[in-house]
């Protein structure tokens, strides 16, 4: 399988998890040489050099493999140049003539009026206007966003421009890669659906009782001046949110080992640097 953006989170925890299954990864990278690169490299994967924005370089990859993960970002050019990304690899993917193109989306794309989620809305509905096999992967928002806030969190609070009782539904990255290689096994079942994933909805309060700290709610006005998608999101978050039945998810994959996000806590505190420090404000 080629596996986009293997060098980056979610790709990379694909890219791994696949790895892990002992399913044959060619990772498409910008550069072969850095470190991340190379230390894909070390557990087994093809390393192939690629660009979201050249077609060619896609097309060459795309003729060599009978599925891809696509991957596109918004957050390094915007959007619009997501899009861009998008249109590149759908038409690269039809000279080709791949097989079956795994499309990496978001939950609620169609429903929440956010930049980024409507980007990727955008396309999909390019992909499913094409003779391209595909299917979308469309997770919800993942455990591992919580680390951006490790220091707050080392301080003793949780901030999140949440109300602390809103329950918000993720997954685990690592989850995400086993749902993948799930799908891969079920290509039948799969081909022109979409599958939006999450794993548990905990509230901010729940969130943070799991890491032993307490759930601060953040302005969303005060976000919105620095980072207006993001707000946009977190507004959406609040209400109605994704809406996404967790049992049935679970249910449909009985194959992946489903992690809660108080498991997923446990998990990394076992093996990594506690969430919190004790101080005054979570003693």
């Amino acid at each position: 399988m080629l596996v986009f953006g293997a060098t980056g989170t979610q790709g990379g925890a694909v890219a791994r998890e696949l790895l892990a299954r002992a399913v044959p990864v060619m990772a498409l990278v910008r550069d072969p040489r850095s470190e991340r690169a190379q230390a894909l490299a070390g557990l087994g994967a093809e390393l192939v050099d690629g660009d979201l924005n050249d077609e060619w370089s896609l097309a060459q990859a795309f003729s060599t493999v009978p599925v891809a993960y696509a991957i596109t970002t918004p957050f390094e050019d915007g959007a619009d140049a997501e899009v861009r990304q998008g249109d590149t690899i759908i038409r690269a993917a039809a000279q080709a003539g791949l097989p079956w193109l795994i499309l990496a989306s978001v939950a609620a794309a169609d429903r929440a009026a956010v930049p980024h989620f409507r980007s990727k809305a955008r396309i999909e509905a390019q992909l499913r206007a094409t003779s391209v096999p595909w299917t979308v992967v469309a997770p919800s928002y993942f455990y591992e966003n919580v680390l951006g806030a490790r220091q707050s969190i080392a301080e003793g609070v949780l901030p999140l421009p949440l109300p602390v009782r809103t329950p918000l539904h993720q997954v685990a990255l690592r989850d995400l890669g086993a749902v993948v290689a799930a799908v891969l096994d079920r290509r039948r079942e799969h081909l022109s659906a979409r599958i939006e994933i999450a794993a548990d909805a905990p509230t901010p309060e729940d969130m943070a009782a799991a890491m032993g700290v307490r759930a601060v709610e953040t302005s969303v006005q005060a976000l919105a001046e620095r980072n207006p998608d993001l707000a946009a999101m977190y507004t959406f978050l609040a209400d109605p949110g994704y809406g996404i039945d967790v049992a049935a998810v679970r249910a449909r994959y009985p194959e992946v080992a489903w992690s809660r996000f108080a498991d997923w806590v446990s998990e990394r505190e076992s093996t990594t640097v506690p969430f919190a420090r004790p101080t005054k404000a979570n003693r």
